[in-house]
């Protein structure tokens, strides 16, 4: 798989995760503290309208606010997200399937920084993301490729002091000697393997 294969991939394991996440479940608890279920889907369908902006070297539109609702979620029942969620996923991957969106640099949310990094990081985020929401809504995440998987865990180890420095990733959880590949990634995010809402 080269770096487009793994956005696609990442893609699809997110779109599957927010479609296996019942909105009736919506004010359940996540592993990310700050956000339910509900707020947590929302700030991913904001990241991937971004990556996708950010794919086509566009800048995104004035008025958008990331504090707010994901623009093209804001007034839609919550039951349609699902599906615009899968058709923002398709203009993301379609943005980062031309060769050009990985070089140079590139804009998420107004910050400079080079294309093929910020490309991984939207894999990282993608799939972190995913396990996060098939968490919350109490259901399994979609299969991770084993090649996907190693490129998350390159990827979280590639920005994790960042990460950490600007409070989205929290300090590194044990994983335990047996842990998967993703697993590890999720350890090094601050994330514990472990976690499930019966645990809360």
């Amino acid at each position: 798989m080269d770096h487009a294969d793994h956005m696609r991939s990442a893609v699809d394991v997110v779109v599957a995760a927010v479609r296996s996440a019942d909105p009736a479940r919506y004010d359940a608890p996540t592993p990310c503290p700050d956000f339910t279920l509900r707020t947590l889907v929302d700030h991913v369908a904001f990241g991937m309208l971004l990556a996708e902006y950010a794919g086509r070297k566009k800048p995104h539109e004035p008025d958008w606010d990331p504090t707010a609702s994901a623009p093209y979620l804001a007034g839609r029942p919550e039951s349609e997200w699902p599906r615009l969620i899968a058709e923002q996923g398709e203009r993301l991957t379609e943005a980062w399937a031309d060769p050009a969106a990985w070089t140079g640099e590139a804009s998420f949310g107004g910050s400079l920084m080079p294309a093929a990094d910020l490309g991984s990081m939207m894999i990282v985020e993608l799939v972190l993301h995913a396990w996060d929401v098939a968490r919350g809504a109490g259901s399994e995440l979609p299969p991770v490729p084993p090649a996907l998987a190693d490129a998350v865990l390159v990827g979280v180890r590639a920005i994790a002091p960042m990460g950490r420095d600007g409070g989205w990733f929290g300090a590194e959880v044990p994983a335990g000697s047996d842990a998967t590949t993703l697993e590890r990634a999720l350890a090094e995010s601050g994330r514990d393997p472990r976690w499930s809402l019966s645990r809360t």
